[in-house]
């Protein structure tokens, strides 16, 4: 069984930084994709940051040039740098990894941005 557990969310004011972390529980390296997500209240959870095995790096229109996704293989964590947060960058945050069969998700994580 599979658990990603995240931490690092809060609150912090419109233009600040935050760094979310999520500890996988065993080893990173089989998964097939790794990334956070967020969801708003009324809105559907959307794709912030994916590091797919083996390929590139895609992130959401909204955040690029704001966030940095990186993944520690010695640590099982993947990691999500969150500069110049804007008031809508307000939601739960949720870490996420697949394998060819299964999704995983954390718990969540808020993280809140004030104007």
């Amino acid at each position: 069984q599979v658990q990603l557990v995240e931490s690092g969310g809060g609150l912090v004011q419109a233009a600040g930084s935050l760094r979310l972390s999520c500890a996988a529980s065993g080893s990173i390296s089989r998964f097939n994709a790794m990334g956070w997500y967020r969801r708003t209240p009324g809105k559907q959870r959307e794709s912030v940051a994916v590091i797919p095995s083996g390929g590139s790096t895609v992130y959401a229109d909204s955040v690029k040039g704001r966030f940095t996704i990186s993944t520690d293989n010695a640590k099982n964590t993947v990691d999500l740098r969150m500069n110049s947060l804007k008031p809508e960058d307000t939601a739960v945050y949720y870490c996420h990894a697949a394998t060819q069969f299964f999704d995983y998700w954390g718990q969540g994580t808020q993280v809140t941005v004030s104007s």
